[in-house]
């Protein structure tokens, strides 16, 4: 708790992550380039915490051209050895790799549905489902639409997509809301 808010409980332990919990977290995305922004990042974050990534944000949206999956969906061996040498990401070959995959995948998608928002959406009927947890204890770590989702997205050639890592991108884009309900920003979603 800051000032007179409740939070989530997850929140409170760093300024960065207050600020993405009170001013994103659970905002319903529909912009192509935020949902892949995500992508990266949940991808990124996988075996590492969401705090680490946030500290890095800033960086990737610099060395991946803004999130551009256009341009990232053009990047060669020479672009990713180089991203491979900088300090400001997560230096995982498997990870960065996976960024120029997705991109490409991504637009795939798009030319198949017009828009990533249109395929991603429909896994929850485009509306977000509004959970009731009282406790962080009892958000789930994967849903079947989840499941649904990662299972899709792999058929699609996406890596780095696991039902977890779905479920926490449907969190973090408003696909689903996980504040628990005595927390400010329940009722706000």
């Amino acid at each position: 708790m800051v000032g007179e808010r409740t939070r989530c409980s997850w929140s409170a332990s760093d300024p960065l992550y207050i600020r993405y919990h009170d001013e994103e977290w659970g905002v319903p995305v529909h912009d192509d380039r935020k949902i892949f922004e995500f992508l990266v990042l949940e991808g990124a974050q996988a075996g590492l915490s969401w705090l680490t990534v946030l500290k890095k944000r800033e960086n990737y949206r610099k060395a991946f051209d803004g999130f551009d999956y256009k341009k990232i969906a053009k990047y060669d061996s020479k672009k990713i050895s180089k991203l491979l040498e900088d300090p400001g990401i997560i230096r995982n070959r498997l990870k960065v790799n996976s960024v120029v995959n997705n991109a490409k995948a991504f637009i795939e998608v798009q030319k198949e549905f017009g828009t990533f928002d249109s395929y991603i959406w429909h896994f929850v009927d485009d509306k977000p489902i509004k959970n009731k947890w009282k406790s962080i204890k009892q958000i789930p770590a994967h849903t079947r639409e989840s499941d649904l989702l990662s299972r899709d997205l792999l058929k699609r050639g996406f890596r780095f997509v696991g039902t977890t890592i779905c479920y926490s991108h449907m969190q973090a884009t408003g696909m689903v809301n996980d504040h628990i309900i005595s927390c400010f920003r329940y009722k706000q979603l």
